[in-house]
């Protein structure tokens, strides 16, 4: 039952995350945090660092993890495939489609009008994220409450990343050693 519960999940979550993989996040969230509380929120983040450490799409390797973590390696293959078959389909559709459509007005109106959408999506993702690593809870946001090293290691890592062009694996590895050292000179 538990295989099916997985398949089905990330079946929806396969069919519906138009945008890539960090417009999957806020429905991969509602799935594993929310609908089957199979994940905490602290745990879905570490799911998404995890997923964007390692190579492959987003939403692929959180359905692997889930998986995983919660029916083994049986688990982890339902998830997965319950992510990728949706794809399979529709992009075999979509692109004998947009092979034989693409000049027209209509098409591209459809494609343009599908961009604020994703945006939104990718854009509350990263809210709800950032939210969790800055407080612990996104229903939780205090002053007080704040992790102002982590607030200064996210504003060090976007100047890295926007204004010095950094790797972004660079950024990463070095944004574990910031918060290691913090650790150890906070303790």
């Amino acid at each position: 039952m538990i295989y099916l519960q997985l398949f089905l999940s990330f079946l929806q979550v396969g069919m519906f995350s138009f945008g890539g993989g960090y417009a999957a996040m806020p429905l991969i969230q509602g799935q594993v945090v929310t609908a089957h509380h199979w994940l905490r929120m602290s745990e879905f983040t570490d799911l998404i660092t995890i997923s964007q450490m390692t190579p492959g799409p987003i939403a692929v390797n959180s359905a692997t993890f889930v998986g995983i973590k919660i029916a083994g390696i049986p688990g982890a293959f339902a998830a997965t495939f319950g992510c990728i078959l949706p794809s399979c389909i529709i992009v075999t559709i979509l692109a004998k489609l947009y092979l034989k459509y693409r000049n027209m007005t209509m098409m591209q109106e459809v494609l343009h009008s599908l961009r604020p959408a994703v945006v939104a999506m990718i854009g509350a993702a990263g809210i709800s994220i950032l939210a969790t690593a800055f407080w612990g809870s996104e229903e939780i946001i205090t002053f007080v409450g704040t992790k102002w090293s982590l607030v200064i290691i996210f504003f060090i890592c976007l100047v890295l990343l926007r204004k010095v062009k950094m790797n972004p694996i660079w950024v990463m590895l070095l944004a574990g050693v910031m918060k290691v050292v913090v650790s150890n000179v906070v303790k």
